[in-house]
């Protein structure tokens, strides 16, 4: 079996599908979800499946669960804010944002949270030549 070329799914858990699908199609603009027989909802973006699924505890995990790759990651973050998107800010050991951004080697990384408490992050790619 090749993984290389399998489709991928992030799997999100969310305790409000019904306000994570107004957040994702709303302030992501992501394009209608499709509903699922098992109750998911699935977005395509990129090369990648997004799939919300309902648990009734949620789980809010300490690290991101999904990064989106942008060409200019100030204009990114202005537009979410238009949105109603809010950034986290960190001053910690090692991660240190200004203005949301934080530099990590060969890429800029700005994080915020859907409203179910998952951790999103927008990143730009700096080794990327066309960036």
């Amino acid at each position: 079996m090749q993984f290389d070329s399998s489709q991928v799914t992030v799997m999100l858990p969310v305790v409000d599908l019904d306000r994570a699908r107004a957040f994702y199609e709303g302030a992501l603009a992501l394009p209608a979800g499709t509903q699922q027989r098992d109750g998911k909802v699935v977005y395509r973006c990129g090369g990648t499946r997004i799939a919300l699924f309902p648990k009734d505890a949620g789980t809010r995990a300490d690290h991101t669960a999904l990064s989106f790759q942008v060409a200019d990651i100030r204009a990114a973050i202005e537009e979410l804010e238009a949105r109603g998107v809010v950034f986290a800010d960190y001053d910690l050991p090692g991660l240190k944002t200004s203005d949301h951004v934080c530099l990590l080697g060969s890429e800029k990384a700005a994080w915020f949270s859907d409203p179910e408490g998952n951790i999103l992050c927008l990143h730009e790619d700096l080794s990327d030549p066309t960036g």
